[in-house]
């Protein structure tokens, strides 16, 4: 029987969301299951790594449409939306008006950096997880199974055969009923084999 790396295949599956490639990237105060923290009373500053500010700096310059190194309201809304954000139009204004100094109604890619790491930093990594889980379980069962894995992959234009996705659940069924539950699909994304 062929053995497949299971975990890096489950984790290039999972990098095709744009919301699940930073799961790892959490200050440790705020991973599940973590006792975080300093004991300083005065909060740790979250930093972006460089995949993330590139991200961040590829969205505002995509958006910044007139090239002239500032976004509107609406581009930073198309902007933050495209990183991952459900963002209404009263937060965006909000937001802008906290970093907009010169009140132009523009903000330049340092603020709207700054901006993006400040709601990078508030993401609730389970709640990340799930959503990522629920794009797997389409059918609704509470689990991943053969049946999702393979939808996943050929969306993906993934060419597994229903050996090696079954053998990407086996790795890390623990409850052994041949599908993916959530708790098992948390040990996956945190890598986490004590769960």
């Amino acid at each position: 029987k062929r053995q497949v790396s299971t975990q890096s295949t489950w984790e290039r599956k999972i990098g095709y969301f744009p919301f699940m490639h930073r799961r790892a990237e959490y200050p440790s105060s705020t991973r599940p299951g973590s006792a975080g923290g300093s004991k300083s009373k005065r909060k740790q500053k979250f930093e972006l790594t460089e995949e993330q500010k590139q991200e961040i700096k590829e969205a505002f310059e995509l958006f910044d449409t007139d090239k002239n190194g500032s976004i509107d309201a609406h581009e930073m809304k198309v902007a933050m939306r495209a990183l991952g954000f459900e963002v209404r139009k009263e937060e965006v204004l909000r937001l802008l008006q906290e970093v907009d100094k010169d009140s132009s109604g523009q903000i330049n890619l340092s603020d709207f950096t700054e901006i993006m790491r400040e709601k990078i930093a508030e993401r609730d990594p389970r709640e990340e997880i799930m959503k990522a889980f629920q794009l797997f379980d389409d059918d609704g069962t509470g689990k991943i199974s053969l049946k999702n894995l393979r939808r996943v992959a050929r969306e993906l234009g993934e060419n597994l055969s229903d050996e090696e996705l079954q053998a990407m659940i086996d790795e890390f069924d623990k409850d052994q009923d041949g599908e993916i539950n959530e708790e098992e699909f948390i040990a996956i994304m945190t890598n986490d084999d004590d769960f």
